[in-house]
């Protein structure tokens, strides 16, 4: 692990740790970590930042028993590998690494639901968004037959009707995600966080 990372990760464990069974731990590379808005925007759940910047899914399984399995939480949601993608790994490979994810998670987290975000396409990797296509392919595949996981898509909203990544998602690098990006996150992940972590209407529950 390079000293980048671990000094990241050093610091993420000294975060305070919420109550067993409360967080949902969103896991992941830098659009997780870059995520600013994310107890507003899931506001009535916890939720617990464990995303670090560059991060590979190799490395997520690397660091997982330090980031995720103390936190001990009530969902995990998982966003990694366009950076594997850039850095020469095959969709196939990107496809090991979430089942080597799948099986840390059953052994470690049992029964714990948890969700992988697909891989996103951005203006700044274009020439890969094929590859992306291929590996969130094999991992919905892998997901459709594993128990508590669920498979989130992304991608296909974030592209436009030629094919090609909606421009307005994204900042100036082209690679990271803007606020309108995020909120479109949002929209497509909620639905999966309510029916994990459903929010309890204290009026409606009788005196």
């Amino acid at each position: 692990m390079s000293d980048w990372f671990e000094a990241e990760v050093r610091q993420l464990e000294q975060h305070p740790l919420p109550s067993p069974n409360t967080a949902i731990a969103f896991y992941g590379s830098s659009s997780i970590r870059l995520w600013q808005t994310l107890e507003r925007d899931f506001a009535g759940h916890t939720v617990a930042n464990r995303g670090f910047g560059g991060s590979t899914l190799h490395e997520c399984l690397r660091c997982f028993d330090r980031l995720v399995t103390p936190l001990n939480p009530r969902a995990v949601l998982v966003y990694a590998g366009d950076n594997d993608l850039a850095q020469g790994a095959s969709p196939e490979q990107i496809h090991s690494d979430v089942r080597s994810l799948a099986e840390r998670l059953a052994h470690q987290l049992p029964g714990t639901p948890w969700a992988f975000v697909s891989i996103k396409p951005s203006p700044a990797r274009q020439a890969l968004v094929g590859a992306a296509r291929r590996a969130n392919e094999l991992i919905e595949s892998e997901l459709s037959d594993t128990a508590h996981s669920t498979f989130i898509d992304v991608l296909s909203e974030m592209l436009d009707h030629h094919g090609s990544p909606r421009r307005e998602l994204y900042s100036d690098d082209w690679l990271h995600m803007n606020p309108d990006g995020y909120r479109l996150w949002q929209g497509l992940i909620e639905p999966w966080v309510d029916q994990v972590d459903p929010i309890v209407d204290d009026a409606s529950i009788p005196a």
